[in-house]
């Protein structure tokens, strides 16, 4: 009975708890409203900047329906369009089949080394976009290691979706790993005692349970490529998309105007596969009832070597490329003295942001994973664990999956568009380390409050009953009480904060000055001026820093989540 009781009691009672103690009142109420108010400024209003920048007519803005019915009738556009499609299409066909294969293989085989397999599928995480793309000129470029392999060179159409595939691979991996975990043993035993093959388990189990996966990873690969405009700088050479002219629009030619529109137009696929997305989550509903039994996977030599096969082949893959951008870095002068030096990551005496960029990004990212994990983190448990203000309520949940359907790089426009307004008085932040900050913990929110949100779920409403009972105030409750047990999922956020933070360079490219400039940038502006070199060092660099910090707060996480889990076998009832 104790468990039915909550901040988390019925509304009135914990309405009459709220009126009688000003400081959970002030908690609850002052801290939802501040919420708003930032995701307001992080994420509605930058947006609402896009479009008013689109269609305007004023002079020096978008140029109105005029401007936006010239630029779509425009041969120019149907080219960038036609191009941008066609790589988005290509990707995805490819990496969505690899990434499920990938996935049945650590879910539903007994294949060896399941930990480090997994480990290398997700280093593309761990570096920006343009490391692909670098890694690809050194192997296939003019002078590359493999050139004699191709009969054209990388630059152009297959360039931009073997870069693509590399860098969407993991994001359709995780997607996926998540659809194929979830097993009920008790339907594929009874599946085999009806005697049903393999094959016919699957296609009437597996592949209705998971096609909604399917769906969902194809959107996100479709996305993250039409918007990317990484790999595209790098390898593209005269094959322009969409993107990239997004891109060139505003830093190069300062056509915002032109930016604005192309930005809007970006905007449509992601929204569009959002909506659908949700659309097939409510049908399909949830995939397995509480009474379900883990599934473990029989042992099939046959089966389990072939998908160790295709296992070994793309990891291989992806270690001759990131084994390749390493070496690059190392090289002295490619090709002609291949012997091995640090002169690349001497980054002062190069053009780009040297080491003031490597600082730069290591403490946006700091300030991005402490920051944004306590704010996500704090918006999550008001939402979750107090009751009242459903319509604050709402808008707050309404504004915190907004981010989930913006793309970096429209997500960057909307805040040139609107700090950089004449008259905003906001415009003290723009170029600051401030603006980078709140930009990146906007563009990752969604992803951030989804795991908070799981966490605080998992809690038991007793805990708050309690709370009310010995007249705790419920920040103090919050802070002593669900701050510790959920530890272990605020690492996960706060190490998906860090390294994102890092690696982002869609949403920052347009916001930072020459004091904040970040690594990122710096490996776009170093390739942009020929020293590829340096491009791959700090690249590496990147990587390396990404991949330690990962490892350390991973390890941290799971010794916590070990304690968490014997204490709560320790109390009675759990």
């Amino acid at each position: 009975m104790a468990a039915q009781i909550s901040l988390a009691l019925p509304r009135k009672s914990t309405s009459a708890a709220l009126r009688g103690d000003l400081g959970d009142r002030v908690f609850v109420v002052g801290g939802k409203l501040l919420w708003l108010g930032l995701l307001g400024v992080a994420v509605l209003l930058p947006l609402l900047a896009i479009f008013w920048r689109g269609f305007s007519s004023e002079a020096g803005q978008g140029g109105g329906w005029l401007a936006a019915r010239e630029l779509l009738g425009s041969d120019n556009f149907h080219w960038l369009l036609g191009n941008s499609l066609k790589v988005s299409f290509s990707v995805a066909a490819i990496v969505v089949p690899l990434a499920y294969l990938f996935a049945y293989a650590l879910q539903r085989t007994l294949i060896p080394g399941k930990m480090f397999w997994r480990g290398l599928s997700l280093l593309p995480l761990m570096a920006p976009s343009m490391l692909p793309g670098i890694a690809l000129v050194y192997l296939f470029g003019n002078q590359g290691l493999l050139r004699g392999l191709l009969a054209d060179n990388i630059y152009g159409f297959w360039g931009i979706v073997l870069g693509e595939v590399i860098y969407t691979f993991p994001h359709a991996l995780m997607i996926l790993l998540s659809a194929l975990s979830l097993a009920d043993a008790r339907l594929f035993d009874a599946a085999s005692s009806m005697g049903a093959s393999p094959w016919r388990a699957y296609r009437s189990i597996t592949w209705p349970a998971t096609r909604q996966a399917v769906f969902a990873a194809l959107c996100l690969v479709f996305t993250l490529t039409i918007t990317d405009f990484g790999v595209p700088v790098v390898v593209g050479g005269d094959y322009q998309v969409l993107a990239l002219e997004a891109y060139k629009a505003v830093v190069g030619q300062q056509q915002f105007g032109r930016g604005a529109l192309i930005g809007m137009i970006l905007l449509l696929p992601a929204l569009l596969s959002f909506a659908v997305d949700a659309w097939l989550r409510r049908r399909q509903g949830d995939s397995m009832s509480g009474r379900a039994q883990v599934f473990q996977p029989a042992r099939c030599p046959t089966r389990d070597a072939c998908y160790l096969a295709i296992v070994l082949l793309i990891c291989a893959a992806l270690l001759l490329v990131f084994g390749m951008a390493v070496y690059s870095s190392l090289v002295k002068f490619w090709p002609y003295n291949l012997s091995l030096s640090l002169s690349h990551y001497r980054f002062d005496e190069t053009a780009g942001g040297g080491w003031l960029a490597y600082r730069n990004s290591l403490t946006m990212a700091l300030c991005t994973a402490l920051i944004g994990s306590a704010l996500i983190f704090t918006g999550a448990y008001l939402m979750e664990k107090t009751r009242g203000q459903r319509g604050l309520n709402l808008a707050l949940r309404l504004l915190s999956f907004v981010p989930m359907a913006v793309p970096g790089l429209v997500l960057g426009l909307g805040y040139v568009f609107f700090f950089n307004l004449v008259g905003n008085p906001l415009h003290v932040f723009y170029g600051t380390m401030t603006l980078l900050v709140v930009c990146t913990i906007a563009h990752y929110l969604t992803t951030a409050q989804m795991t908070a949100t799981t966490a605080l779920r998992q809690l038991d409403g007793e805990f708050e009953a309690a709370a009310l009972s010995l007249k705790t105030p419920l920040y103090r409750h919050y802070l002593r009480v669900t701050v510790p047990i959920c530890l272990p999922a605020l690492l996960d956020i706060i190490r998906y904060l860090f390294v994102s933070a890092m690696t982002t360079v869609s949403a920052a490219i347009f916001l930072y000055s020459p004091d904040t400039i970040l690594a990122a940038v710096a490996v776009l502006n170093m390739d942009d001026a020929g020293n590829v070199g340096g491009a791959a060092a700090m690249s590496t660099l990147i990587l390396f820093t990404s991949a330690g910090v990962s490892l350390l707060l991973a390890w941290a996480s799971r010794g916590l989540l070990r304690r968490t889990q014997a204490w709560r076998r320790s109390v009675p009832g759990h």
